[in-house]
């Protein structure tokens, strides 16, 4: 699972830096298996630390990652694997 062609949408192009984009596609890269299709990630901002929430449901996944960042940004993705593609989108996209 997530070992396929890897997709942003425009949302995610336009919203989320690609340095946070690269850490999302590494969160799950180093997951332990079984993985969850739908993989959630939800930012805030902790002061001058962007707080990264990375959740999936089947099996039960959470980790908290805290990352200094000059400009953190508030958003929730989802990255959904079809078994053909995965493909990274802001929630409202979905």
């Amino acid at each position: 699972m997530f070992n396929n062609q890897r997709y942003i949408t425009k949302g995610v192009q336009m919203e989320i830096p690609l340095e946070l984009q690269l850490f999302m596609w590494s969160c799950i890269d180093r997951m332990p298996e079984p993985k969850d299709y739908l993989q959630i990630f939800t930012f805030e901002s902790v002061g001058i630390l962007q707080k990264i929430v990375h959740t999936s449901e089947q099996p039960e996944y959470r980790m908290n990652y805290f990352i200094p960042y000059s400009k953190p940004i508030t958003a929730k993705v989802y990255i959904i694997d079809s078994d053909e593609y995965s493909t990274m989108l802001l929630a409202e996209e979905y």
